[in-house]
């Protein structure tokens, strides 16, 4: 074994070590929310999983995106098996151990060139309509420092990825064209990118040649080692969590608001004196109306959080957002995600437990943009995974009304109407037929 091997071993140790502690983490953090129950009708989650998350249905809403993002996407994931060699090759020191396949190893590698060149495509445009058109949706203040940035490491980095790749298949043409060492017959030839690269590489010597050859090895490999540590820290951790997002969805009509247990469990006793309510499952912990931090969501809505792809779909069709209105259900995820994230680390700093830090939801996300929000569903509508922004803004609405009575003075008054009349209208039950007199 050589020091190329114990190299490669030892990387591939340390990123799957990494990776492994970070999804852990993002385990444990996710585990922070309310148990619920989501494992209903499993055919239809399976069939949702593979409609939305594997076949982007919710994407051809708006077809251009739709069709750069299925480059992206297909060309990134089946490029990936290439690795699978890459792998194999760096750790018993073969190079192109699948070469024997022969005219069917040919296929794939040029298969495999046409799609990097349309993830390159797709994410040159997608780079140009983030920092040249400057799309409204991806210029709003809610992205402003890393997730704008994020976006921009992610494009590039994918752009670089794909680069080595065709320089280290170019640079093993010219190798296999002057007959040089295994190139001479493991590398097939003739792939339709590398082909056009090769007469660019041809002055080159042979020594030099190698090294470029395995300077692009390296740099892909490390790339994606690199790549695979970054996603637990970036908004593209939905490539792997956009699966169970969209299995663990809520089946149910997009109308139908869940009910408080503590409040149905009081309506059952005031109508029925026998009734016994079932015992707390943690009977120390305080009972909470709605939520007032990241422990109070459901870990469905948690995992959402983690799952926000920041595309800003939501936001854009968002009524409140497009009049003016400072709600944004995009920054209603991100800031939710980042909550969780600081609940985290503070755990961790603190051997496992929670030291009260004064923080909570409210901290970042005001009133004013939980009540600007109407319920229309829009946002989980038009969201490419499933996910359900306006279940997290309810449960905080529902907080500020039955812990703080913090509604607006309409609800109020609304409130205080019902209660005494058994209606909103601000008279007696007796009066309320009086508009039909004439």
């Amino acid at each position: 074994m050589g020091t190329g091997n114990i190299l490669f071993l030892l990387l591939l140790f340390s990123a799957i070590t990494w990776f492994s502690r970070n999804a852990r983490q993002l385990k444990k953090n996710i585990g922070l929310g309310k148990d619920l129950d989501r494992s209903d009708r499993p055919a239809e989650r399976w069939m949702t999983m593979i409609r939305v998350a594997l076949g982007q249905s919710k994407m051809v809403s708006r077809p251009v995106p739709a069709l750069l993002h299925i480059f992206v996407y297909v060309g990134f994931v089946l490029i990936n098996i290439e690795v699978l060699e890459m792998l194999i090759d760096g750790a018993i020191g073969t190079h192109r151990i699948f070469s024997f396949m022969g005219g069917f190893y040919t296929f794939l590698l040029g298969f495999f060139e046409i799609l990097a060149f349309l993830v390159t495509f797709g994410c040159v445009v997608f780079l140009i309509r983030r920092n040249v058109l400057r799309l409204k949706r991806f210029i709003s203040k809610d992205l402003d420092g890393w997730p704008r940035s994020d976006a921009n490491i992610i494009l590039c980095s994918e752009i670089i990825l794909m680069t080595a790749l065709f320089l280290m298949n170019a640079s093993e043409q010219v190798l296999k064209d002057q007959g040089i060492g295994p190139y001479r017959t493991a590398f097939p030839g003739g792939l339709p990118v590398s082909s056009l690269l090769a007469p660019l590489l041809s002055s080159f010597s042979p020594d030099q040649l190698i090294l470029i050859e395995r300077s692009c090895w390296w740099l892909h490999i490390i790339g994606i080692f690199g790549f695979l540590n970054y996603l637990p820290y970036s908004k593209h951790l939905h490539i792997v969590l956009a699966f169970p997002t969209t299995w663990f969805s809520n089946l149910n009509p997009k109308g139908a608001f869940s009910n408080l247990a503590s409040v149905t469990n009081e309506v059952k006793a005031i109508l029925d004196p026998s009734f016994s309510p079932p015992a707390p499952a943690d009977p120390s912990a305080p009972l909470r109306f709605g939520a007032k931090d990241v422990n109070d969501l459901s870990w469905k809505q948690l995992l959402d959080a983690y799952s926000c792809t920041e595309c800003g779909r939501c936001t854009s069709s968002c009524p409140a957002n497009q009049t003016g209105k400072l709600l944004s259900p995009r920054k209603i995820m991100m800031d939710t995600r980042d909550r969780l994230e600081e609940v985290g680390r503070n755990r961790i700093e603190n051997k496992g437990t929670y030291k009260d830090d004064g923080k909570n939801l409210f901290s970042s996300i005001t009133a004013e943009e939980l009540w600007a929000c109407t319920s229309c569903n829009a946002c989980v509508q038009e969201c490419p995974v499933n996910i359900d922004p306006l279940s997290i803004i309810i449960d905080m609405r529902r907080f500020l009304v039955m812990e703080q009575s913090a509604a607006p003075q309409g609800l109020n008054l609304m409130f205080t109407n019902v209660e005494n009349n058994g209606a909103p209208w601000q008279f007696s039950p007796s009066d309320r037929l009086n508009w039909a007199s004439e």
